[in-house]
């Protein structure tokens, strides 16, 4: 975080977001990074002071006042005709956003067909694929709930608990 942008290895975010057929534009310059960066705190200070000048005190009156006075308010002054009528919007078709909409790693299976994330050690079960993943890279997903599975390109392996016990052998099916 904070570090110089890569333009050959996105971040969570770009990854998903080509996965998603997404077009990110990420700001390489520092220049552009800090323009981004001055409009956040400049919005995260002026909603502050227009919560505390409103006398709101809970987080249900904050959500009311963003949604019903800053945000319209906001919108009026900042807010551009669109270019074009309709909708950019696009239902999703493309298969299970739950594949796509978690943290991915790369990593390279053990010489015991193990795989290393963090502090677990996930052994991959037999597989009628090959005889072993030894030295192959592998994908592990770690999802919302905590649950983490291994894919081998497309197929995934096998799933885990957050603990890396083995919830599912699973390496007959596609992602």
């Amino acid at each position: 975080m904070g570090g110089k942008v890569s333009r050959t290895q996105p971040t969570q975010v770009g990854r998903a977001l080509g996965q998603l057929g997404i077009r990110h534009i990420p700001a390489y310059s520092p220049e552009a990074r800090g323009r981004s960066e001055r409009m956040f705190g400049t919005l995260q200070d002026r909603l502050t002071k227009e919560l505390a000048d409103a006398d709101i005190t809970t987080i249900d009156a904050a959500n009311r006042f963003i949604r019903e006075v800053y945000l319209p308010a906001h919108n009026r002054r900042f807010a551009i005709e669109a270019a074009q009528p309709g909708t950019a919007l696009l239902p999703w078709t493309g298969g299970a956003l739950a594949e796509i909409l978690c943290h991915q790693e790369d990593r390279v299976v053990g010489n015991d067909n193990t795989v290393r994330y963090h502090n677990l050690s996930l052994q991959l079960p037999q597989s009628p694929l090959r005889a072993h993943f030894v030295k192959v890279r592998v994908r592990v997903h770690h999802y919302p709930d905590d649950t983490l599975a291994v894919f081998h390109g497309p197929r995934c392996l096998a799933r885990y608990s957050a603990d890396g016990q083995l919830l599912e052998h699973a390496q007959t099916r596609a992602a």
